[in-house]
């Protein structure tokens, strides 16, 4: 698995909450896991266009988004796509943690990101997931 890409969904309105998201989980998030390729989306056709298509290893999508929250999308994405990829959703607020496990998250990231704690718990969904998709297979 150290030799593949990871293809990460990272999904927010804004510019500045993607860039925070990608830097808090680097370009590697474990030795054991291969780099990671970052599939920007500001807006929620580009996520539901990258799920349907099944080329994203897993999502990580901003609670806080607006019009449409990761939260929602999540819970969304979780009845709607067979198989889906594991998301993760990232809040601002400790106390929403318990809505993103209604939304059927996999994992929860709190605002203000911490690197460490961003990297382990994208790497340990990951190695949970499914197998890497693989495009044409």
């Amino acid at each position: 698995m150290s030799e593949q890409s990871q293809r990460i969904l990272v999904f927010s309105h804004k510019a500045e909450v993607r860039e925070a998201i990608m830097n808090a989980v680097g370009r590697r998030p474990a030795a054991d896991l291969g780099r990671v390729e970052w599939v920007e989306a500001a807006g929620i056709a580009d996520v539901l266009a990258e799920m349907d298509a099944g080329s994203v290893d897993l999502a990580i999508l901003d609670g806080e988004a607006q019009p449409t929250g990761g939260i929602g999308l999540t819970r969304q994405l979780k009845h709607e796509i067979d198989d889906c990829p594991p998301i993760v959703v990232a809040v601002r607020r400790r106390d929403d943690r318990w809505l993103a496990t209604w939304a059927l998250a996999d994992a929860v990231l709190v605002h203000p990101l911490d690197p460490l704690t961003a990297a382990e718990t994208v790497a340990g969904v990951l190695r949970a997931g499914r197998v890497p998709a693989v495009n044409g297979g």
